[in-house]
């Protein structure tokens, strides 16, 4: 889509001097896609402005990635200088409502954004010297040198996609169109959404050390599960289909909802999605950049409390018991839709990697196998919190990446977004949010047989 297709790299195979090379290639593609996300931005008083409560500001998301570079590259030993010391302890540790955590923006004095993308420019410039320098012997393993060098690009990767979210809570009045790919146009009619049947079988989860593709801590070990035959819905829960919950008084109802998320949606005071807008009775979808008349055939991005509480509905009303899949139910879907990993892929099975469109796209658009968008379009809720399996270790130049959300409060998703990339990708990725937390996620719903 911006010439900038990309597939994380195969750190098991390959000639070292010609992985060199494949490297600062991704890294530095990586860092432009980036760049190009934030020239959505029309003007420096916008990067101070909070899209999210709970959120820093985007100045710092601005630093962080570069700054989380040179951290862990002083961690690694791989340079001994560092670039602005203040820089890269204010810009240090992001927000997950953990109780360290500090968006007491009173005890922020943000520097310039100008000041921002000068350290970004060093910052830059010092890792391809890193990259270019630093010895590399092939198989690239946890304690290679330049595992370092990957951990910095994926978690670059990983805020190209959060900072996303955050741009699209931002006033539209503050924002260039256009800057960031073209959204998909094709809106129409909802097709009927029925429940297929996955047979049951053994999954195994979870992926070895020696995995040819980087991976975050939560990926490694392996856990069994026999999954048990159950119907899932053809295509993600659409617009349309969720209009329905609404008009009907689904956010009024407190029997449809969790203790966590109606009290959730009392403090938020929420009456619909929160990329809806409702104007007069019109209903409309907000983007990252613009906003549409309602495309209610695209799927609906919810939080996890608002899919429960529509599953919940939904159950009463079909007198099923009905839910969202689990994170070995997506696995099983996976293997029965017969879904490659994306080192297979010639062309995106799905939306996904930037390769079709920057925005979601109707739900039966990508068909795989007898389901659609099994990945892509819109990461998909599971009813799984994460926790580790069994043969877990820490990284140690990462040990909080995963642990904290061990806390039965981090739901799994599953799948990927239009601008999903890297690791995110891949099927062994783990990513996993508060439930009340929005992301570029929607979901499907399961009925246990």
């Amino acid at each position: 889509m911006h010439n900038l297709k990309t597939k994380t790299i195969n750190l098991q195979e390959g000639d070292p001097k010609e992985k060199r090379i494949e490297i600062l290639d991704y890294f530095i593609k990586t860092w432009e896609i980036d760049e190009k996300l934030y020239d959505l931005i029309k003007q420096d008083e916008t990067f101070y402005l909070r899209a999210d409560p709970l959120r820093h500001p985007l100045i710092f998301y601005l630093g962080h990635t570069a700054t989380f570079f040179i951290n862990k590259l002083i961690l690694a030993k791989l340079i001994d200088t560092r670039i602005e010391p203040a820089y890269e302890s204010v810009f240090a540790v992001g927000v997950d409502e953990m109780s360290w955590d500090d968006i007491d923006e009173n005890h922020y004095s943000w520097p310039k954004v100008s000041q921002v993308r000068e350290y970004r420019d060093k910052a830059k410039k010092v890792i391809i010297k890193v990259i270019e320098e630093t010895p590399l012997q092939m198989p690239i393993t946890w304690e290679s040198p330049f595992w370092t060098i990957m951990m910095g690009i994926e978690h670059e990767r990983i805020h190209l996609e959060t900072s996303s979210v955050l741009i699209r809570q931002l006033p539209l009045n503050s924002l260039q169109s256009g800057r960031f790919g073209e959204n998909c146009s094709l809106m129409g009619s909802v097709t009927s959404n029925e429940f297929l049947t996955v047979p049951g079988s053994l999954v195994v989860m979870g992926k070895p050390f020696n995995d040819p593709f980087y991976g975050w801590d939560c990926e490694y070990g392996k856990y069994e599960e026999n999954v048990a035959t159950f119907k899932a819905t053809k295509q993600l829960i659409s617009n349309a289909e969720f209009l329905k919950f609404v008009e009907s008084g689904g956010y009024q109802t407190k029997k449809y909802w969790t203790d966590e998320g109606w009290n959730w949606k009392c403090y938020k005071q929420a009456e619909m999605p929160l990329f809806w807008r409702k104007v007069e009775n019109e209903y409309f979808l907000r983007l990252v950049a613009d906003e549409l008349p309602m495309p209610w055939n695209w799927p609906a991005e919810v939080n996890y409390l608002e899919a429960k509480a529509y599953c919940n509905w939904q159950s009463e009303l079909t007198g099923k018991t009905l839910r969202l899949l689990t994170e070995g139910e997506w696995y099983r879907l996976v293997a029965f839709c017969d879904v490659p990993d994306q080192n297979a892929w010639e062309i995106a099975p799905g939306n996904i990697n930037l390769e079709h469109y920057a925005s979601p796209c109707p739900v039966d658009l990508f068909k795989m196998g007898e389901f659609n968008d099994v990945v892509g379009n819109v990461w998909q809720w599971t009813e799984t919190a994460i926790t580790n399996y069994p043969g877990f270790k820490v990284h140690s130049l990462y040990d909080d990446f995963s642990t904290p959300t061990f806390d039965g409060k981090h739901n799994l998703i599953k799948g990927g977004s239009w601008i999903s990339t890297g690791n995110e990708i891949t099927l062994h990725a783990r990513y996993a949010f508060r439930r009340h937390f929005y992301q570029h996620a929607g979901f499907r719903m399961v009925e246990s047989l």
